[in-house]
């Protein structure tokens, strides 16, 4: 008779779903897709293009001359640092256009069935996408600016409104450009969970950063003193300016405002990815 002695199955291995596995998913996620890599570089090149163009081509007296006005033209009111970031906007649009792109994504392909699947409490995706895309774009940004500063230094030599890094509030304006694309990526992120259409995210990012503030302009002058200062693109501008302007927010204040507008924006994202069918 013989014996035939079984091996003992080993155990199968349980993975839990924990908030650092679903971060660094995300993470994977993003790098690698190439739409990430181009469009961070878009918007850093648009930053620092912009800001070095505006500095170089500074006139102060083009205005007063009747010349016309580019982008480098004096108009009264310009610094080093309001021309080093004068590509701001420009480098918002792409970088929150990629903050859609991350979270609305995965609705036109439909892999956020399997996201979902993977990942059955929901939330921790969203936040997930979240500290991905905003600390990358925080350091992006913010090197972008300095660059943008440091580059465009040489053209304002000689200049009245010449600056260097040392000089009051600088580092802080180049910062807080860098701050508020961080959030402009995240309010990219929770518009796209929110709305959940490529196309529809991205136009409302246009809509609210950017055509929001001319069709105020519609408005009593009374109402219009009053609210504008408080528009997501007014308030995320006062974050960045080197010194406030009579009817803008201090930056302190604009930090909060814009901060509350993503905020407000990803609870209601929160509430749709917890609430509705994928």
């Amino acid at each position: 008779m013989t014996v035939t002695s079984l091996a003992p199955v080993p155990a199968r291995t349980t993975y839990k779903v924990t908030a650092l596995r679903v971060l660094r998913s995300e993470w994977a996620k993003f790098w690698s897709l190439r739409s990430s890599w181009i469009t961070l570089g878009v918007a850093v090149f648009l930053l620092v293009l912009f800001g070095a163009v505006a500095s170089y081509t500074y006139s102060p007296d083009a205005v007063a001359t009747g010349g016309p006005p580019g982008p480098g033209s004096g108009d009264g009111d310009s610094t080093a640092v309001s021309l080093a970031l004068t590509g701001v906007t420009f480098a918002s649009l792409a970088i929150g256009v990629l903050g859609v792109l991350l979270s609305a994504g995965e609705y036109s392909t439909g892999m956020i069935r399997s996201t979902l699947a993977a990942v059955p409490r929901r939330l921790p995706v969203l936040w997930s996408k979240a500290l991905v895309i905003g600390p990358i774009a925080l350091v992006l940004a913010t090197v972008g600016a300095l660059a943008a500063f440091q580059l465009g230094t040489p053209g304002l030599d000689g200049e009245r409104i010449a600056l260097s890094l040392g000089d009051d509030g600088v580092l802080r304006s180049l910062a807080g450009a860098g701050v508020y694309l961080a959030l402009v990526a995240v309010f990219g992120v929770a518009l796209g969970v929110l709305i959940r259409s490529s196309a529809g995210a991205i136009a409302a990012l246009v809509g609210v950063l950017l055509i929001l503030p001319g069709l105020a302009s519609l408005l009593p002058d009374s109402w219009y003193d009053t609210l504008s200062p408080y528009f997501p693109s007014n308030a995320g501008s006062a974050v960045y300016a080197l010194h406030e302007t009579s009817g803008s927010l201090s930056p302190g204040a604009g930090l909060a405002v814009f901060a509350g507008w993503v905020a407000l924006t990803l609870a209601g994202a929160a509430v749709r990815l917890v609430r509705t069918d994928a």
